[in-house]
């Protein structure tokens, strides 16, 4: 074999080997990435999780197409783990949390669901419900701050990761005070989870989110007002006043 043609085996077995290192480098840390996501979601590979779906408000049964958006974001991040959803409506839910990672989507207005986790698990969050007055309509009230919707400039969502019941499995909360602020909540998570995961690991959260100008930027521009996890666990939700100022 001369010297030319051991040479070109030589940069081709090393070629090979450099080319097998990168592959399974990239095999390792994708690897881990999807380890780390599932962990946080609590899905692991062929698991099984709900879709909790609210109803538009006013109608019998429809979804508002901005929460069957949401579902869609969702239903992405729960494939992306491997695992299955399975899509329940929010009145024919009958279980507890815990066994099974849980996404809960609507305003307790919307959501029976979503309401009797808010008394159970968040009784420091209170959110109005009443048609009137219009001004009020979905006011969040923690402790004593209040967060009062302006429809299409500045609207409010909480995004929650809570751990309760036997199993440890996670329940996701979605409560914005429109359905458009929901779609903003379920894509904020789907493209900051790994920062959220850095954070709080596995341990439970409450951030309070601000949908910035809807009427112009959809659900894209959103802002985190504050981490309300203390207060949303474990406050007793203020007297609500029509006159308080707006946080």
């Amino acid at each position: 074999m001369t010297d030319d043609v051991r040479n070109i085996v030589l940069g081709v077995v090393a070629a090979g080997i450099s080319a097998s290192i990168g592959w399974m480098a990239r095999t390792y840390l994708w690897r881990r990435r999807l380890r780390r996501k599932q962990a946080f979601f609590g899905l692991p590979g062929n698991s099984e999780c709900l879709l909790v779906v609210n109803r538009e408000a006013g109608s019998d049964g429809a979804v508002h197409r901005f929460d069957v958006f949401a579902l869609l974001e969702l239903s992405a991040l729960i494939k992306d783990c491997g695992a299955n959803a399975h899509i329940v409506r929010h009145d024919a839910t009958q279980q507890g949390f815990g066994e099974r990672t849980e996404f809960c989507v609507g305003g307790p207005g919307s959501n029976r669901r979503m309401e009797a986790h808010l008394r159970t698990l968040l009784p420091g969050l209170s959110v109005n419900t009443d048609a009137e007055p219009v001004e009020d309509q979905g006011l969040f009230v923690l402790g004593s701050e209040q967060y009062r919707m302006e429809r299409g400039t500045a609207e409010y969502v909480l995004l929650a990761r809570l751990t309760a019941g036997e199993g440890n499995r996670p329940v996701f909360l979605f409560c914005g005070q429109r359905a458009i602020t929901n779609q903003a909540a379920t894509r904020y998570l789907a493209r900051h989870h790994e920062k959220l995961h850095r954070k709080y690991g596995r341990n439970s959260f409450c951030l309070l989110l601000k949908v910035v100008n809807s009427q112009a930027y959809g659900p894209d521009v959103v802002e985190v007002v504050a981490d309300v996890t203390r207060a949303a666990l474990s406050a007793l939700p203020a007297p609500r006043t029509s006159d308080s100022a707006v946080s």
